[in-house]
């Protein structure tokens, strides 16, 4: 594997033809040293095929192999007529029960909401099943534009059991954390929860509202939260998926003896 330097090293990066790893992923390699270690800045354009084809002396096919990876993975983007770009880095997203503000915050972004609805609906035999709530049942419906650093990060909408919150849609949620809010006003205390991560493709409005161009990438994350045993919320989120990447802790399960 191409090795990894640090600053103060020989800045001229090979490619080693006698290693057994491929020639496409030594130049990724390269580029991503250049990248992590701010040679290649966020916004900055890497060098064209023509130039990397010859700096490293390999074919086009394989550099663009090699390109195409990164634009994949998020760290290039490309752009129509400009050429290819550092991308910024995703958003890591902890598969864990938290909320969107105290996950920008920890980040030092300033989350910031937009309201797009508020509204008491009466619950879908879908809804009740998934709340454990009867049919019919009265259910907050919020939906919001989710901001970090002023930029569009994801469309929450949230249903919630007007039974467990009866007036929260007089509370105003702008620059609030609703888990917050239900643990303050309500004494709901979140503490476990169920998620389902789907990948798909933004509708337009989603989209428009995401800055994303039409048939733009996102996750889908449906979430059950509950407190005390009893589900407090049915969560539908719509993440960039050009932003975030999703992050969890792999542990083997111990072996019986």
């Amino acid at each position: 594997m191409p090795h990894r330097r640090s600053r103060g090293e020989d800045p001229v990066a090979r490619i080693d033809p006698d290693s057994p790893v491929p020639k496409y992923f030594q130049l990724r390699e390269i580029l991503l040293d250049l990248i992590e270690n701010n040679e290649l800045a966020i916004g900055t354009a890497i060098p064209s095929e023509r130039e990397l084809c010859q700096r490293f002396g390999l074919s086009r096919m394989t550099v663009r192999q090699a390109v195409d990876h990164l634009v994949s993975e998020g760290r290039l983007q490309r752009v129509a007529g400009k050429g290819t770009f550092v991308a910024r880095p995703k958003i890591e997203m902890a598969l864990r029960l938290t909320s969107f503000s105290d996950e920008m915050r920890a980040r030092g972004m300033e989350p910031g909401s937009r309201d797009l609805d508020r509204r008491v609906v009466r619950a879908s035999a879908h809804l009740a099943r998934e709340l454990g709530i009867q049919p019919g049942d009265e259910v907050h419906f919020i939906e919001r534009l989710r901001t970090a650093a002023d930029e569009p990060m994801c469309i929450e909408r949230a249903h919630i059991p007007v039974s467990l919150a009866p007036d929260l849609d007089t509370h105003d949620l702008t620059g609030r954390s609703l888990y917050a809010l239900l643990e303050t006003r309500y004494g709901l205390v979140l503490d476990a929860g169920e998620l389902t991560i789907d990948g798909g493709i933004a509708d337009p409005g989603d989209a428009d509202l995401l800055k994303l161009p039409r048939g733009g990438a996102v996750l889908l994350l449906q979430r059950r939260s509950f407190a005390g045993g009893v589900c407090a919320e049915l969560g539908v989120s719509t993440y960039r998926a050009d932003r975030y990447q999703l992050r969890t802790i792999l542990e083997i399960p111990a072996r019986r003896g």
